[in-house]
């Protein structure tokens, strides 16, 4: 089997959770406000903050380099979108959940020395950005009449007019380079832990939204 498709196997199930996860289906139904919406966007800037550090120091690695493109940056666009959710003083509006530490914390641990943990992570957050931005755009824009791009810039990749021919690129990528089998299957596990750090700060997002209008 060839890794990509181990990781897209693999990571069926935890995907599926994830898009099942309570605090979701309130964003894109119009049921949170939009500060509820915001504080997603927060967690998302010190998701991608240590990341995608962790891509500039990974650019150079002759496995996962050529995975590394300023076509995927969101940090960016989390900063344009939390200036316009939030006004300019943002930066001091926002803090990471516990949940959201904890992810930080294993990037850190295993994105900047181990490829493929990097890898692991790179595909877990911008292969399922490119998958499901779109519609979760499009749902937020209309729940919270959000006028253009503005607040959702993080799930525009102007640099990616085909994301289908991207995913498929970045796969064949993967495919062409030739992991040993024990790696690949640390990077298996690897996958598995970052879905569920995933599903971790959303469940994090779901419980201080009901904290706050109960």
């Amino acid at each position: 089997m060839s890794l990509s498709k181990q990781l897209r196997t693999s990571g069926r199930d935890d995907h599926r959770r994830a898009e099942r996860m309570p605090y979701l289906a309130a964003l894109v139904d119009g049921s949170l406000d939009r500060a509820g919406y915001a504080a997603m966007v927060a967690q998302h800037y010190f998701i991608y903050e240590v990341l995608e550090q962790a891509s500039a120091v990974m650019r150079a690695d002759p496995f996962v380099g050529p995975l590394v493109t300023d076509r995927l940056t969101r940090l960016p666009a989390l900063e344009r979108d939390l200036r316009f959710l939030l006004g300019p003083a943002w930066r001091s509006a926002i803090s990471p959940s516990s949940a959201t530490a904890r992810y930080v914390d294993r990037l850190r641990e295993v994105c900047f020395a181990w490829n493929g943990g990097f890898l692991a992570h790179h595909y877990t957050r911008y292969l399922g950005d490119l998958s499901g931005g779109f519609y979760i755009a499009e749902a937020v824009r209309q729940a919270y009449t959000l006028p253009g791009r503005a607040g959702t810039e993080f799930y525009v990749f102007d640099g990616i007019p085909d994301p289908a021919g991207f995913k498929a690129a970045y796969r064949d990528r993967l495919d062409a380079t030739d992991w040993p089998a024990d790696e690949r299957s640390r990077i298996v596990d690897e996958l598995r832990v970052a879905y569920r750090l995933n599903i971790d700060v959303l469940a994090d997002l779901g419980h201080a939204v009901r904290a706050e209008a109960a």
